[in-house]
């Protein structure tokens, strides 16, 4: 497990005395649990932390769930949210719509559902995997064996959403699933053989955090095995963090996961990219670092 910066995680932000902070009200939205496949404790941990920091910070924050903020009249300038449910995105855009600042965007969220997302990174340059839209009506025709298949239209809620084939058969197979399930397209990305790489980052910092998976890692369904275990190929760090932030800028989700492919030849994939992922493994740096990164933010939102 390898961070960017080798040096202890220090910002300038928790040497403010206590009496020259500001007090600014934050309301922070958790995720629902049917959102956290495998992972509802380390998603509620990430959340926890971030909120514990804030407060350091000198921050007033309200904490709620998906369900309990729908629910709610409650209102504010800065928002911070794992959300995921259809109900808890629209309300937040309402929010934002009226000039309130929501980290992750509920507009972002949106953009890393598979089919907006592959549609973004390809079209921006951001190195990703050859790939298709396909319709789910009927049999496979693209070319790319083998191949990823993915729902379309959501993150991935359970193993089934996400497919590895290796036969044209396979893949109609998996077409036919999702269009019982209602889910109308797919996305296609070629299958890339390399070292898989997981990161998390926090665009506008200098917190990128890197490793391999392993029969250790904190996986959602364990489709890491696929690709083997790694075998150390050299890559360039750095770049990964800039084509992270890149795709960050682009789908509007500054506090980012992700999985990567190195190639033979030490050249990068970014093959998925997510909004405010569990943090698992660098979870006390990773708090610090986003509650830092909010409070920024809603300083200059606050004009504090």
């Amino acid at each position: 497990c390898k961070s960017l910066r080798k040096q202890d995680f220090v910002s300038p932000c928790l040497c403010v005395q206590k009496e020259e902070m500001q007090e600014i009200n934050i309301i922070g939205v958790s995720r629902g649990s049917e959102y956290s496949p495998n992972h509802v404790g380390n998603d509620a941990a990430i959340f926890n932390k971030v909120v514990e920091e804030l407060r350091r910070l000198g921050c007033k924050v309200h904490a709620c769930t998906e369900k309990e903020y729908v629910a709610s009249d409650v209102e504010g300038d800065v928002i911070f949210d794992m959300a995921r449910d259809a109900a808890t995105l629209r309300k937040l855009k309402h929010q934002e719509d009226k000039g309130c600042l929501v980290i992750n965007s509920a507009y972002g969220i949106d953009n890393c559902i598979r089919k907006p997302m592959t549609e973004l990174l390809l079209a921006h340059g951001v190195p990703y995997p050859p790939s298709v839209i396909a319709p789910t009506d009927r049999g496979y025709s693209g070319e790319y064996l083998p191949c990823w298949i993915k729902r379309g239209d959501s993150h991935a809620m359970i193993k089934e959403d996400v497919s590895y084939v290796t036969t044209r058969e396979e893949a109609d197979a998996v077409l036919r699933s999702f269009h019982s399930r209602g889910i109308a397209e797919a996305v296609v990305n070629k299958h890339l053989q390399g070292d898989l790489v997981k990161f998390y980052g926090v665009k506008d910092t200098d917190f990128f955090f890197w490793f391999y998976p392993g029969p250790c890692s904190h996986s959602k369904f364990g489709l890491e095995a696929i690709n083997g275990e790694a075998t150390g190929i050299p890559f360039d760090v750095n770049e990964l963090k800039r084509q992270s932030d890149k795709a960050a800028e682009i789908l509007n989700v500054p506090v980012y996961g992700g999985d990567c492919v190195i190639l033979s030849d030490g050249r990068m994939e970014i093959i998925d990219f997510n909004d405010w992922p569990s943090f698992a493994r660098c979870r006390e740096e990773a708090g610090v670092k986003i509650a830092e990164y909010i409070y920024r933010q809603a300083q200059k939102k606050l004009k504090l």
